[in-house]
């Protein structure tokens, strides 16, 4: 019975690992949100969660480095507002935000088209929520 036992637990382990190591990592992150004159200490460290709780939706990506400019979140906002989603999903520019960041990918470059083993420099993530006391959700990403 002990021995029954002891080989479902390790598979049990050995089946976390697997999940785990696919999941995107986001846990040893150097994080420099700045100032700003728009958005409070709290509202920055909040869409940093949600930019590390979507990583851990990409497999094989690793969140290196996020910070925040409000000069370049400013410039990607009006991209966005006029180019992006913003030009149709009703949400006002105040309530739009854009952290930058560095990713990683391993050896089989994760999923959703990275290139293998590559490090990948200002990649943003642009997130909105529905009011001022709403909570950040990821909308886009990319370069």
């Amino acid at each position: 019975m002990k021995k029954i036992l002891f080989v479902l637990c390790l598979v049990l382990v050995l089946i976390a690992s697997v999940f785990y190591s696919q999941s995107g990592k986001a846990t040893d992150v150097q994080v420099n949100l700045g100032e700003s004159v728009k958005f409070s200490n709290e509202e920055l460290t909040n869409a940093a969660i949600a930019v590390k709780k979507e990583v851990r939706n990409f497999k094989g990506v690793e969140l290196k480095e996020l910070w925040f400019t409000e000069e370049e979140s400013d410039r990607v906002v009006k991209d966005y507002m006029k180019y992006g989603h913003g030009s149709s999903n009703g949400i006002k520019k105040e309530n739009v935000i854009v952290l930058a960041s560095n990713l990683k990918t391993d050896a089989k470059g994760g999923d959703s088209g990275f290139e293998p083993d590559f490090l990948y420099t200002d990649w943003n993530w642009i997130l909105i929520r529905d009011d001022r006391s709403g909570k950040w959700r990821v909308d886009d990403w990319g370069n």
